[in-house]
């Protein structure tokens, strides 16, 4: 395996990109949008300064990164004689449906189709397409180049071949390949979700403020971010998503989303993607406390 294509240039498919390029596959970046791809760009660049900072890689390594890069706003061209292609586009259903039917129909036969979601079933993804078998979930942990797990989540019907192979290319990235079955929210979100949405809810009722909630997940669970503040680097947004597949997957009042993380989507408080959620982000990168009527 030695090409790889991501689609999708944001938070999660530029640290995808990153990681492959720096253990030496090529990789073909793909978005709709140049300035989403610039940003990217920019976004690994600066991940790669960071790490030569810090003495962790060397100028070459850096340079050697970024030459493995290429960029496309033209899926055809993004995807064509690649071997596998990591989807990493919006967490939503009918964008990956039509995306994968898309994928199944440009590259060859025998590229491996995988996907960054971290909820929707890759049963359903995989059905989309004529190669289910080739279909299969790799989930990686956001900042993609320093977290290690990635949930490596089989469809019905992906094969033991390809499960294999994703598994070992999981290794050769530094990563640690975790196997898990498809069901809403695999394991990391099945556990964490219900859990940010608790603290929500405690927010909600008025138990505690957002820094008392976060201080004791913090300090009294060994948690090195608390629940609201890690929604808020998650996104709002992405957190009612993955809530909202869980609560329609089980029918299971316990994943029904807080009236309150709803309301701030709609509102547009996102988190950091969008300057202010639980916390502040428009001044700098530090969380501060919102609204009085959360303290």
């Amino acid at each position: 395996m030695n090409t790889i294509a991501v689609i999708g240039a944001g938070t999660m498919g530029n640290g995808i990109a990153h990681v492959f390029a720096q253990n030496g596959y090529q990789v073909n970046l793909v978005d709709i949008s140049q300035s989403s791809l610039d940003t990217g760009i920019n976004t690994i660049t600066k991940n790669l300064d960071r790490m030569l900072t810090k003495e962790r890689i060397r100028a070459s390594d850096k340079q050697n990164t970024l030459n493995k890069i290429n960029t496309y706003t033209e899926l055809n061209k993004g995807v064509e004689n690649v071997d596998l292609v990591v989807e990493a586009a919006t967490e939503n259903l009918e964008i990956k449906l039509g995306l994968f039917k898309q994928l199944d129909e440009i590259c060859h036969a025998n590229t491996i189709l995988a996907t960054n979601t971290s909820s929707i079933s890759i049963t359903q993804i995989g059905a989309a397409t004529e190669r289910a078998d080739k279909v299969i979930g790799m989930h990686f942990m956001n900042p993609v180049p320093i977290m290690k797990l990635v949930e490596i989540i089989r469809g019905y019907s992906t094969s033991e071949e390809v499960t294999s192979i994703i598994m070992e290319l999981s290794k050769k990235l530094g990563k640690t390949p975790t196997e898990v079955n498809d069901y809403p929210g695999f394991v990391a979100n099945r556990i964490l979700m219900p859990m940010i949405n608790e603290a929500i809810e405690t927010l909600y009722n008025s138990v505690a403020g957002v820094n008392e909630i976060d201080t004791v997940m913090k300090l009294g669970m060994a948690h090195p971010m608390g629940p609201l503040q890690l929604a808020d680097f998650i996104g709002l947004d992405v957190c009612l998503s993955i809530l909202n597949v869980m609560y329609n997957g089980f029918k299971n009042p316990k994943y029904a989303p807080c009236p309150l993380l709803v309301n701030m989507v709609m509102a547009g408080k996102l988190g950091v993607k969008s300057g202010e959620g639980f916390y502040n982000y428009s001044e700098s990168r530090k969380a501060y406390k919102v609204a009085s009527q959360f303290s």
